[in-house]
């Protein structure tokens, strides 16, 4: 059976020195997608690319004291660097200089002419530089452009102009048909009622006032306007007019434009009338997502208020900021970037429920069988309600994909998780393999064994390098089978037999603390060590005098509910227990000096506070980690800090 094509694209970034972590969101989003449709046996076709021409760039050329290629070949291989840091797999990166591009925008541009679409005359209005954008007196805020809020200048010039007009009721009655067009429906309707039907003014598209643009032919003192050059990059990409038009009849129209809200107007009124003008079929669909905001607003270079995803990656890694991205935004709607947010998400989902998953299972598996995969056996009630979970999700997720739902597909797989977690504590390993059920361990172990896997391979589009960590320690890195859509459709593929072996912790909890912080600016590598040493001596110097410490200082213990569920004498020692604690989601074994004032069956089920971020140590050579909270009077009496009423294991205490 032939595979279904996917055409998906970005816009074309402008080559500015420094993409910030808003722009990556849009490329990051269009990747998931890309890499979720050839996960499901799509033939995917990957662009996006860079936009190079245009004035603001050439007086930026200038001020840098360089010739505009030069220039902008420096900014282009940094930001392909990104993408390559970032895991983005596009098909092809196209770049306006590009011969290609060029040869096909002057063929486009002659072909508007010949058909009677584009006519010379003399333009005299308001213009947006860092924008590129032409704007009516009736549209400015003020002196200044509606959309980057910096003023305009007035531009008068000859110029070719296309009719717009003569195309406005045919676009009109495309977005009435087909709905779906313009996503998410408030875009459709801004574009609407602020432009269709106000009527649209016919569009300048060609410049005479600077020379760094691809010359209009037979008319070279004209350049054509940076809009129409760049938009028809998404068909000059496949081909169009070159004597290779093969990916052009295979992959157009496409599938989805992703594009930032601020230029929905360029992507949905100029580029589907250049398409109708052309005899093309338009994209099925254009989403016009929303912004990634501080608190001080939208980022911005002016405002110098941007976080750089270099940094971000180098600190936390490309599958964390990818995940964020990702689950903590509804696409098409703002969303906020903060570095608390980044930690707390990063922390419950990928360190809590994630790799708690992967480190609990893993653990009883060593402990029980050495390691070695068992064979599934029986079935119970409680097998088939994770099973059933486990069929369904696939589906789910690839219905909330189609419909650029990233969140709510990536909510779908943490619940799957989630259920996950819970069915250990549901069926009790420990308890299992205490009482000897053996058939019963086995398919419980066996059960997560195939669930984590399932998890693994839907986590693919989103988090690229951890199923590879993932299948590496569950044995399976060297069966690709294993990792693919078909493997999900069954539950019951993880072969037995298998040995696998625990590797470090995928995801360590994380803190921010002081001078760690990413400022909200600019963000750069340059630390500031000379700084972060003389702060750190007159904290110290603080704490000597008074033997107060800061909240930040008491922030970073993390104290925790914990629940405990065996207890026994440790041979030797009158002092001490050894004790097993749930946290909810993982266990962990302590040592414990209260053996004087309880007994190994007081403890069980007992409900205690506990330091979960405490450095394990050992004790009679038994590994502890962590610590109970307990309190002691003059005379010595102890007691262990419990709470009044049940509560779940690992709630945080604050």
């Amino acid at each position: 059976m032939k595979k279904k094509t996917f055409y998906i694209t970005t816009p074309i970034y402008y080559p500015s020195d420094k993409l910030h972590i808003g722009h990556s969101y849009t490329t990051v989003a269009a990747d998931a997608m890309a890499r979720f449709k050839r996960l499901t046996g799509h033939d995917v076709y990957f662009l996006t690319g860079t936009d190079e021409h245009g004035q603001k760039m050439e007086r930026r050329a200038v001020e840098a004291g360089k010739e505009p290629q030069v220039f902008v070949d420096e900014i282009v291989a940094w930001i392909q660097k990104l993408w390559g840091i970032m895991d983005i797999s596009y098909d092809d990166f196209i770049r306006t200089t590009e011969k290609r591009h060029k040869d096909s925008v002057q063929k486009i541009f002659s072909k508007f002419v010949e058909q009677g679409d584009i006519y010379k005359s003399k333009y005299e209005g308001w213009y947006c530089t860092p924008c590129e954008a032409f704007w009516t007196e009736r549209q400015l805020e003020g002196d200044c452009c509606p959309d980057c809020k910096r003023p305009v200048e007035m531009v008068a010039e000859e110029s070719y102009f296309f009719k717009m007009s003569k195309y406005a009721d045919r676009l009109m009655d495309h977005i009435e048909k087909h709905p779906e067009f313009i996503q998410p429906v408030s875009r459709k309707n801004e574009m609407i009622n602020n432009f269709l039907k106000p009527g649209l003014e016919d569009l300048c598209v060609s410049r005479t006032t600077f020379r760094w643009g691809v010359p209009v032919p037979s008319d070279e003192k004209h350049v054509v306007y940076v809009w129409l050059d760049a938009l028809t990059n998404y068909v000059t990409a496949l081909g169009y007019l070159s004597d290779d038009e093969e990916k052009m009849h295979k992959y157009w129209p496409a599938d989805v434009q992703l594009i930032g809200k601020e230029i929905v107007r360029f992507h949905t009124i100029y580029w589907p009338i250049f398409l109708m003008a052309l005899g093309l079929e338009l994209p099925k669909k254009v989403f016009g997502h929303g912004w990634l905001l501080l608190e001080e607003g939208k980022m911005s270079k002016s405002k110098g208020n941007v976080i750089d995803p270099e940094v971000l990656v180098e600190r936390y890694g490309s599958d964390a900021i990818r995940y964020f991205l990702l689950r903590e935004i509804p696409f098409g709607a703002d969303g906020h970037f903060s570095e608390d947010a980044l930690i707390q998400r990063l922390n419950f989902d990928l360190a809590n429920d994630l790799g708690n998953l992967l480190n609990r299972t893993l653990a009883m598996l060593q402990k029980y069988y050495d390691g070695i995969a068992p064979a599934h056996g029986a079935v119970e009630s409680l097998d088939n309600e994770l099973i059933s979970m486990a069929l369904d999700l696939p589906g789910k997720m690839e219905q909330l994909m189609d419909e650029l739902l990233f969140s709510n597909a990536l909510t779908e797989l943490w619940r799957f998780i989630s259920r996950a977690n819970k069915y250990i504590d549901e069926a009790s390993p420990w308890t299992l393999a205490k009482e000897g059920r053996r058939d019963r361990l086995d398919t419980v172990m066996y059960n997560l064994l195939e669930s984590i896997r399932i998890v693994s391979v839907l986590l693919q589009p989103f988090m690229p390098q951890t199923p590879e960590k993932v299948w590496m320690q569950l044995g399976i890195i060297d069966n690709p089978d294993l990792h693919t859509w078909d493997s999900i459709g069954q539950f019951g593929q993880f072969p037995a037999g298998v040995a696998t072996s625990a590797g470090s912790v995928l995801f360590p909890r994380l803190e921010l603390v002081g001078e760690d912080r990413i400022p909200v600016r600019q963000a750069t590598k340059k630390d500031k060590p000379k700084q972060k040493e003389e702060k750190a001596k007159e904290a110290e110097k603080v704490a000597e005098t008074d033997g107060l410490i800061s909240i930040d200082e008491f922030s970073r213990v993390d104290l925790r509910l914990a629940s405990i569920i065996e207890a026994e004498r440790i041979e030797g020692a009158d002092k001490l227990l050894k004790l097993r604690v749930s946290l909810g989601d993982e266990e962990r074994q302590v040592v414990a000096g209260i053996a004087k004032y309880y007994a190994p069956e007081q403890l069980i089920g007992k409900n205690v506070v506990f330091v979960a971020n405490l450095k394990p140590a050992k004790l009679r050579g038994i590994r502890s980690e962590g610590m109970l909270l307990a309190a002691s009077d003059a005379e010595g009496n102890l007691v262990l800090t419990t709470t009044e009423t049940p509560i779940a294991p690992g709630s945080k205490v604050k």
